[in-house]
């Protein structure tokens, strides 16, 4: 087993994270997982990290980046669906460096109070997802980190998935310096796996 990034394992084709066991990280499951497997040369996520994570939903990742981060990091995961939000918060129970948010994304005013972060990662299926992101800038340190798993389909379904990741990349670069993007297929159809950070 070789240790690829910080805190991520890779033997065979197979992704595992360590917490208090190994967990192996599902690449169909996992955006980041995706990435990582098609060849992400910037995986940015690292041990101490203070992480915004936008739709952290039933918490197979941000579980994943808990065991990245450690004991010193912490991650505040915002999640709109109060559902939702019970099996997450079900799930990472034994994650002490996870903060369940329940708040739309759209409103960041509503957590102001967890101040400045290393990295916002976002993982929003909606068509104003690129707006949702630059909303919640405003927490980023100075050449803070973005990491953003874009769903074509869901920001126009009609038009061809490769001009609508253009348009995303080129609204993206007024306020972030693009360092990768990665196609996630086969694992994910139609996404776009997208590294920046803040100029």
């Amino acid at each position: 087993m070789k240790q690829i990034f910080s805190g991520v394992y890779k033997k065979g084709n197979n992704l595992y994270t360590k917490g208090k066991n190994l967990e192996e990280w599902n690449p169909y499951k996992s955006k980041p997982a995706a990435a990582i497997l098609n060849g992400l040369q910037n995986f940015l996520v690292k041990k101490g990290q203070k992480i915004l994570y936008l739709g952290a939903a039933h918490g197979t990742t941000i579980s994943h980046f808990s065991n990245i981060v450690g004991e010193k990091g912490i991650i505040y995961g915002v999640e709109v669906s109060d559902k939702i939000i019970l099996k997450l918060i079900d799930k990472v129970r034994k994650k002490k460096n996870i903060v369940p948010i329940l708040e739309d994304a759209r409103f960041p005013e509503n957590y102001g109070w967890i101040g400045k972060v290393d990295l916002v990662y976002e993982d929003i299926a909606q068509r104003d997802q690129v707006q949702i992101l630059k909303r919640n800038k405003v927490f980023l340190k100075e050449k803070g980190i973005i990491l953003i798993a874009l769903k074509a389909k869901a920001i126009d379904s009609v038009r061809e998935v490769k001009e609508i990741y253009r348009e995303v990349i080129e609204e993206l670069s007024k306020d972030f310096e693009i360092i990768e993007t990665i196609d996630l297929e086969p694992y994910e159809h139609d996404h776009l796996f997208i590294v920046g950070r803040m100029k």
